[in-house]
């Protein structure tokens, strides 16, 4: 077949890119569409493929990708299929998949979340916007929702990441989706599990966007003064840094094997924010570390809490994002951690590894 991947932008290597990544073992002569593309920033990971992208992706708007929303429509419909496809499949959580479509060919979405700006998240987008600029952004977003609404139908089948957006495809939609959850490296579980190293902090890893609730947790150890590691990067950084003790440190991005280190040395992943699915839970359970985790959306699909038995739990959760609850989960946490078993954390996450992904995916693609 005639494949072509659509997806919003690589800009950093995080997981929906790592997604498109796992289609392109099913398609690997398929051809890339995408908004934005940073060779320098996103390494080698395309080099063996045609990687098409819009009018806008100049240093730039790729600089301030996050930014411009209100273009989105416009970078879309830039973006014209070189040839007919007999398959287009869309990677998304923004605005792939209004991507415009001579033929007749099968568009399938993947879907991480219906847009974020847009569909339950506004507020919170908002209140890390300077009130000045609010009433504007408020407007953009609706102009964007609105076009969001009009490329719904420009799909023939979507599969959600989790049962969670499968919901909120429903909701939003009132469309069905399938579920298929996303791929785990399989080489992440090839490791040997490091028994006897010592736990010397607690982590936060990923993107530190405000959804994210970082600032929950910079808050959270102010207070106890535990020590907190923190890697990403992020719209939020410069706020977060200034606003931390001594005890919490930021790393920014770090290359493989110093990623490792810190995660093997964690005694638990703090994740407190209501993600879509969440693959770095997942990818930290296998090093058999445990997750704190808030209890709404993904992570009740990828964190066991087995209060009757620790030793087949992945984690525990807490109920509100607030400092007294997140304290509480981390009381509660260290006094049964000793009860946590690494092998059961990874053959847990194992559940989610790679081949599992291809094959759920390219059953849904034949039927």
């Amino acid at each position: 077949m005639r494949v072509a991947i659509v997806h919003y932008w690589f800009i950093t290597r995080r997981g929906g890119e790592k997604v498109v990544e796992s289609l392109l073992k099913l398609y690997p002569e398929a051809d890339i569409y995408t908004l934005f593309y940073d060779k320098d920033k996103y390494g080698d990971h395309l080099k063996n493929h045609n990687v098409y992208t819009s009018k806008l992706n100049t240093s730039f708007f790729r600089k301030h990708y996050q930014k411009i929303f209100p273009l989105y429509p416009f970078a879309v419909k830039s973006l014209k299929l070189k040839q007919d496809y007999d398959l287009i499949i869309s990677s998304e959580s923004g605005p792939a998949k209004g991507i415009s479509i001579k033929n007749k060919a099968n568009h399938i979405c993947y879907i991480h979340s219906p847009m974020r700006y847009c569909w339950g998240f506004t507020n919170e987008y908002l209140a890390a916007i300077n009130p000045v600029l609010r009433p504007l952004a408020k407007f953009f977003f609706r102009k964007l929702k609105n076009w969001d609404l009009k490329t719904v139908n420009n799909v023939d089948l979507y599969i959600a990441n989790s049962n969670n957006v499968a919901d909120r495809v429903k909701k939003y939609y009132g469309k069905v989706a399938e579920v298929v959850y996303p791929p785990i490296e399989t080489k992440l579980f090839k490791k040997t599990l490091i028994q006897d190293v010592e736990k010397k902090h607690y982590l936060s890893f990923g993107a530190l966007t405000p959804y994210k609730k970082i600032d929950l947790l910079v808050d959270t150890f102010n207070i106890s003064g535990d020590k907190l590691i923190i890697i990403g990067n992020g719209s939020e950084k410069e706020s977060l840094v200034k606003k931390a003790k001594p005890n919490i440190e930021f790393k920014g991005f770090v290359e493989d094997g110093k990623l490792q280190e810190y995660i093997s040395q964690s005694k638990a992943l703090l994740f407190p924010g209501e993600e879509d699915f969440g693959m770095i839970p997942l990818e930290v359970m296998s090093y058999g570390v445990p997750v704190i985790a808030f209890k709404k959306g993904g992570a009740l699909e990828t964190v066991i809490e087995n209060k009757e038995d620790y030793s087949k739990s992945s984690g525990v959760f807490f109920k509100d994002q607030t400092i007294v609850s997140l304290q509480e989960a981390i009381f509660n946490f260290e006094n049964v951690q000793h009860k946590f078993d690494p092998y059961w954390i990874r053959k847990h996450a194992e559940g989610f590894e790679e081949s599992k992904f291809l094959y759920n995916f390219s059953n849904a693609i034949k039927r």
